[in-house]
């Protein structure tokens, strides 16, 4: 009896160091599950996210024949308008609000005063006269030439008939000004009021107008601005204006678009320096427009007087480390080595457990399956950054020069920032190695 309780005793300690061996294998598989090859970091994809972590290529850009420059973003003459009233009148109706996006053509305003019926009614009665008066030219012009009628009279006519046609002429085209339809006026259509119509497609600046304001030809009613003909206008000073021409390209950045980077196509300099800081103007179109640029916003770049293009990266791309500084590439090759000794560990493991363990396996199924799949979550789309090691150059603009000390291919896949952290935290596994 002793010897059958003895027996029961062994086997539930050998159970239980069994279980304490895989447990612990398994917690040390866990551990080291992210940690690859020396000088190379794994990441998961909550640890990227958390990083914001960029990956991209070798940029070509100029850092050695460059003249540095700032401005301010505005619009050409063509593009910008400012709103008048034609003849005075009062406010009585404002039709859009500082801000809005108007149409060539869509009425702004609506005035009214009794001078636009004054108008309306001169016209009126000048075209009706007008009328008569041409019968009468063509019946008087008949009879002169056939020597029936006097040459005075005919004379008389002829210039009752032009002067009349050129008021009506003229009345004609204040109307047209006026937008008032000359056609509606001679059917008998009067209006009190008139619109004010915007000259170009924008947006809104300046509303000084209120209802029931009167208003003067003078007075400025309202502004817009295209900004879609929006472009770059720097200053550069005179030591560098022998540099510049047009074509050349500038690289810049503008206050509200923080760590992007604009480019623009110079088409005109000026030709005058400005008095207090003896600069030329220098303007520059837009390669593209990425929309919300407003004139006046302050820009600062950089102008590339010649074509000699380096390889670069961002700075937050390069790390250093004593003397010696470091970029962070994507290594796919150890990314499939991880994954591919994953799978034969898992074929082990389940090679073993068949073997010596079918029933615990069988109780534990649930278990087992829940934990996987938790570790399948966490595991997921881990990637290797491998550190290389490179020689930095001239640093302009946010941008560090790159020679390598082995080729690397155009696509390779580099981490453009984050690259300090990356640092870090390898240096962390390695102190955990050493303990």
């Amino acid at each position: 009896m002793k010897t059958k309780i003895f027996l029961a005793l062994l086997a539930v300690v050998t159970l239980m160091s069994c279980n304490s061996n895989k447990k612990e294998n398994s917690e040390a598989g866990e551990h080291a599950e992210h940690e690859g090859p020396e000088g190379v970091v794994m990441l998961n994809e909550l640890q990227r996210e958390a990083l914001n972590l960029q990956l991209g290529n070798f940029q070509m850009r100029n850092l050695t024949t460059l003249v540095k420059t700032n401005g301010q973003l505005e619009v050409p003459p063509a593009a910008s308008a400012d709103v008048t009233a034609i003849i005075g009148g009062n406010v009585k109706e404002i039709k859009v609000f500082h801000g809005d996006k108007v149409n060539k053509g869509q009425a702004l305003a609506i005035l009214e005063h009794p001078d636009y019926i004054v108008l309306q009614e001169e016209f009126a009665e000048t075209a009706n006269k007008l009328e008569f008066l041409e019968q009468e030219y063509a019946r008087q012009k008949e009879l002169f030439e056939n020597n029936v009628g006097a040459g005075k009279d005919f004379q008389q006519v002829k210039s009752e008939y032009n002067t009349a046609k050129a008021r009506y002429e003229g009345l004609k085209s204040r109307l047209q000004l006026l937008n008032l339809s000359p056609d509606k006026v001679k059917e008998g259509s009067i209006s009190n009021t008139i619109s004010i119509l915007s000259p170009i497609n924008g947006f809104v600046n300046d509303v000084n107008i209120k209802v029931g304001t009167y208003v003067d030809a003078k007075d400025q009613l309202l502004s817009i601005t295209d900004n879609r003909e929006i472009h770059a206008d720097f200053m550069v000073y005179e030591n560098d204006v022998h540099l510049i021409e047009n074509g050349q390209k500038v690289d810049f950045t503008v206050s509200n678009r923080p760590g992007e980077e604009l480019s623009a196509t110079i088409f005109a300099i000026g030709k005058e320096f400005e008095p207090n800081t003896r600069a030329v103007h220098i303007h520059a179109r837009l390669d593209k427009n990425p929309g919300n640029l407003i004139p006046g916003m302050y820009v600062s770049g950089h102008i590339h007087t010649d074509e000699n293009n380096t390889r670069t990266l961002p700075n937050n791309a390069v790390v250093a480390e004593g003397t010696k500084s470091y970029i962070f590439i994507l290594d796919e090759s150890v990314e499939a080595e991880k994954h591919e000794g994953h799978v034969d560990e898992a074929v082990a493991e389940n090679e073993e457990g068949h073997e010596g363990h079918e029933h615990e396996a069988e109780e534990n199924h649930e278990e087992h399956e829940g934990e996987a799949g938790h570790e399948d979550e966490n595991d997921s789309h881990v990637m290797a950054f491998r550190m290389v090691e490179v020689i930095t150059g001239k640093q302009d603009g946010g941008y560090t020069e790159i020679k390598l000390l082995s080729p690397l291919s155009d696509d390779t896949q580099i981490v453009m920032n984050a690259a300090y952290y990356l640092l870090a935290d390898m240096k962390k596994e390695e102190t955990e190695h050493e303990h």
